[in-house]
């Protein structure tokens, strides 16, 4: 008995120290999103810095006249105002976490904060039920008028998060319920084999990149569509919207059973979200099973972009990883994407995407029914937390990054 006790506080003591190893450098992460990639202006996140000075942080973003002439392209891509409703669905997730392991009551104000920037991201334009990319700060209501599954994707997770979380009042709860109805609705209206499944852009026409479609699409996309419909039932109990539920959902989850080998780990995320929502909501035992099954097989893949990632970044210099974005405007390479011209980053690319794959592939692994971690990946996630520079990167990864460490502390893996 002595023995077994004195193993489980050794045990303890390493995890403890591990914990206590991450929290001063996630601590700067923290302070680095809200300082210098949140944009108080209208509550959303930036994508990317172009300089580490105070103050110019986000120089770089579109002009109010730009957003309203749609330049560079319809989606804004590659200007850092391209991911702000991706970004804020994850930092309300992470909001969430941290409120769980901390109970910390400042919090409720920044969880406030940001679902007022998603509130505006989906109602700023006028067009009911479209969620827009994020919103021009110049003049708090410019938008880009192509949206995304994917961007829809993390903005109905975290506004369902939230919605079951401790922090919302009442009357922000209700906001949520409405939200979610105008989203669902929006898709009813407009998923339909006459658009090709596309939910349209902002103007009412057809998205020529495809990625506005919810139905016929890749495994990794197949559960968008329902576990929209699922949220919006569950938070309004509206029965319009189970019946869209339930009409999906025994497909969408047969057709999620093999997202692939090589998908970035984004698409791995998002794919866990929407399994993680119908997961929750799932009545069928038989099909609640199913739906497990996929989400520990995608973070099987997830465990393994993690160990690939960690490896990557090992190898790139200090120097490499302080790198900073560019100003798109004045980048030598752009391509046509189907019509859109799409600046290029340069070699800024891939650090700011190895930056978000790391945390978003330690998030995966933790998104299942009482998850653990490998000793192994348990060391590779208080080393990569403990040894990154915070104060010197560029990429909105680091949200992922927190995104990583809160879940783990929620679950009592650091």
């Amino acid at each position: 008995m002595k023995k077994c006790l004195f193993s489980c506080l050794i045990l303890w003591s390493a995890c403890f120290c591990h914990a206590q190893d991450a929290l001063p450098n996630i601590s700067k992460a923290w302070d680095m999103v809200w300082s210098r990639f949140y944009l108080p202006k209208v509550q959303t996140f930036g994508d990317c810095l172009s300089s580490y000075e105070k103050g110019k942080e986000q120089a770089h973003l579109p002009s109010a006249d730009e957003v309203r002439r749609q330049y560079p392209n319809p989606c804004g891509y590659s200007t850092g105002m391209e991911d702000g409703a991706i970004l804020g669905g994850a930092m309300l997730s992470v909001l969430c976490d941290r409120f769980e392991v901390t109970k910390d009551d400042s919090l409720r104000e920044k969880a406030a904060n940001v679902f007022e920037g998603l509130q505006r991201c989906a109602t700023v334009h006028g067009v009911k039920g479209f969620v827009a990319r994020n919103v021009c700060p110049e003049d708090a209501k410019s938008t880009y008028i192509n949206s995304s599954r994917d961007q829809v994707t993390h903005f109905v997770h975290g506004l369902w998060q939230y919605f079951h979380s401790p922090m919302p009042d009442e009357t922000t709860k209700q906001q949520i319920r409405v939200i979610l109805a105008d989203v669902a609705e929006r898709m009813i209206e407009t998923v339909t084999p006459e658009n090709d499944f596309d939910f349209l852009r902002a103007d009412g026409t057809r998205c020529p990149l495809g990625i506005c479609r919810m139905w016929n699409v890749q495994a990794h996309e197949a559960a968008r569509l329902p576990m929209i419909y699922a949220a919006a039932w569950d938070v309004t109990k509206n029965e319009r919207y189970r019946v869209e539920w339930r009409k999906y959902a025994a497909e969408a989850v047969a057709q999620s059973a093999n997202p692939g080998e090589s998908k970035p780990a984004y698409a791995l995320l998002q794919m866990q979200c929407s399994l993680e929502l119908l997961h929750a909501l799932e009545p069928d035992s038989a099909l609640k099973a199913q739906i497990h099954t996929h989400m520990l097989h995608v973070r099987e893949l997830a465990a393994k972009r993690f160990t690939s990632v960690v490896a990557q970044i090992s190898k790139k210099s200090p120097e490499d990883m302080r790198m900073l974005g560019p100003d798109w405007r004045k980048v030598p390479e752009w391509k046509n994407q189907k019509g859109y011209p799409n600046p290029q980053w340069g070699t800024f690319r891939e650090i700011w995407h190895l930056t978000r794959e790391a945390g978003e592939s330690a998030l995966i692994l933790m998104m299942i029914d009482s998850p653990t971690l490998t000793d192994e990946q348990q060391t590779s996630l208080k080393n990569l937390i403990s040894g990154f520079d915070y104060t010197h990167n560029a990429s909105c990864g680091l949200v992922y990054h927190l995104a990583a460490y809160w879940k783990a502390r929620r679950h009592g893996l650091l």
